[in-house]
């Protein structure tokens, strides 16, 4: 893979042509910069930018006094290779609060498609309704210690307004929810999205996370998609390495709260 030529693709597709996310979500253009804004349980904030030292201090300045107006806290996603090299400091400064950085992989989705064995007793099972996404949510809070009610309702939300761009697994052990994921589709782009891969402590080892990572990529095949991306943790960058996942760029949300 051109990884130059591919991370330009990413940006043009899934950041400056972005499609909103849900119902009641729109996508902006103000000057060099692309945001979205929703709903509280949506993600807010600016998926790309294209500033240079000049105008950088002016744009983030704009981007709070928007999302202050709008009474929404946000994040700036900001990606490795955004300018200028210095808009790091400059969102410090201006307030905002850095989280765990990321590193954006991407695959040719045929090459990591092949079938991984599951466990004895594990199956896979989609997810098409509420009792389901809750499902996934519970997995997700356990697998995470984090709160995921707002994450479902985004999802319940797609399900109910584009049901072709997410699909979402559970595997089930005897029946009982033990790990989950989900896949995103935009429809005009070239990529399919890994996201909210989450294993339970004592199923981990077990190659679930291959073999949903393995399941999704068929899916993603089948509609027609040529790349997988994802936004790998330092736990799942490895796994991803050997599965033959190359890293494109590195993501950090940084986050403004109201």
């Amino acid at each position: 893979m051109d990884l130059i030529a591919l991370r330009t693709l990413h940006d043009r597709q899934l950041r400056i042509a972005a499609a909103p996310e849900g119902p009641g979500s729109r996508v902006e253009r103000d000057g060099l910069v692309v945001r979205t804004t929703g709903p509280a349980h949506a993600w807010n904030g600016v998926l790309w930018s294209g500033l240079g030292p000049a105008d950088a201090d002016a744009a983030i300045a704009a981007q709070i006094a928007h999302f202050r107006a709008a009474e929404r806290s946000f994040e700036w996603k900001l990606y490795g290779h955004d300018g200028p090299a210095d808009l790091p400091g400059r969102l410090l400064a201006a307030g905002f609060v850095p989280d765990e950085r990321e590193t954006v992989m991407v695959a040719e989705a045929r090459t990591v498609a092949a079938p991984v064995p599951l466990p004895d007793g594990v199956t896979l099972a989609a997810v098409t309704d509420e009792e389901g996404v809750r499902k996934v949510a519970d997995v997700q809070a356990r697998a995470f210690g984090a709160d995921s009610s707002e994450s479902a309702q985004r999802m319940l939300d797609q399900l109910a307004a584009a049901p072709g761009t997410i699909v979402a697994v559970l595997a089930l052990a005897d029946g009982v929810p033990v790990s989950s994921a989900r896949l995103d589709l935009t429809p005009g782009t070239d990529f399919a999205g890994l996201y909210g891969g989450g294993t339970l402590a004592e199923w981990r080892g077990r190659g679930l996370y291959r073999a949903l990572v393995a399941h999704r990529a068929r899916l993603a095949v089948d509609r027609g998609y040529r790349y997988l991306q994802v936004d790998a943790r330092d736990t799942s960058r490895p796994i991803l390495a050997r599965l033959g996942f190359a890293e494109l760029t590195t993501t950090t949300p940084y986050l403004y709260e109201f």
